[in-house]
């Protein structure tokens, strides 16, 4: 009794390790009531036994996990994160055709930024990345309006105060400037709603460009715009490794 019993899960850690979709957007995808356990529509908090439990999605039935997939991405700007059908504006969905498996981003980027975008079918995986207590560092190239003072380097770097709160202390540092606008290098360990461009307008320094570099230290090095590649294993054990999974446990 005991051991089937520790084979039941969330089902929205479920879906995550079938690669719907992150947790998060598992949550969404019950809240939607998309999805039925032995033919009755799920609700959040519920837990199931994927070996023997039929669970379907929009009724189609999940079965095996696929393979992991972990993947990036230089998202060019003008292209929307999302896997849902646009039919004015390209968008992440139509870079993934040669894809044999069904992916999700990691994360958004905006509209108007580029860069390092991950996706993978790994939902433990996003969610290493995505959620708050993982603390997962984030570097951005940005491009700002003028030339920017030491005293709000240090503001950015101590923390803004936003709408939905203080941002946490991130590294801050200026690479570069031009006569009317500089470039700055910026880390931050968070993830609010265009952060990076709401903390710069907040110093008097509207956002002109933004690109995505790194994310814990995985660099888009010389990835074209557009251009998609595949994650080494080692960049892959390199976000695990920091990452445990609710259980206090390391990801597998």
């Amino acid at each position: 009794m005991l051991s089937s019993l520790t084979m039941e899960e969330r089902l929205q850690k479920i879906l995550a390790k079938m690669g719907i979709a992150s947790r998060r957007g598992a949550e969404e995808i019950i809240l939607e009531e998309r999805v039925t356990i032995n033919g009755k529509v799920a609700s959040l908090g519920m837990k199931a036994d994927l070996s023997k439990d039929h669970i379907k999605l929009d009724g189609k039935l999940l079965t095996k996990p696929e393979p992991k997939v972990y993947l990036m991405i230089n998202k060019p700007r003008g292209v929307i994160t999302t896997l849902a059908e646009e039919e004015e504006r390209p968008t992440i969905k139509d870079y993934l055709r040669n894809i044999r498996y069904r992916v999700f981003p990691v994360g958004r980027l905006d509209f108007d930024s580029e860069g390092l975008l991950l996706l993978t079918n790994d939902g433990d995986f996003a969610h290493s990345i995505l959620h708050p207590s993982k603390k997962m560092p984030k570097t951005y190239h940005v491009k700002i309006k003028g030339i920017i003072e030491d005293e709000k380097i240090e503001k950015l770097r101590k923390g803004i105060r936003l709408k939905d709160g203080v941002t946490a202390p991130a590294k801050v540092k200026k690479l570069r400037k031009a006569e009317e606008n500089c470039w700055i290098e910026i880390t931050i360990y968070e993830g609010k709603k265009r952060q990076v461009r709401r903390m710069c307008e907040q110093v008097g320094h509207p956002v002109l460009k933004l690109k995505r570099i790194k994310i814990n230290g995985i660099d888009i090095g010389n990835l074209r715009s557009g251009e998609l590649r595949y994650l080494t294993p080692d960049e892959v054990k390199k976000i695990k490794k920091e990452a445990m999974n609710d259980s206090g446990q390391k990801l597998r």
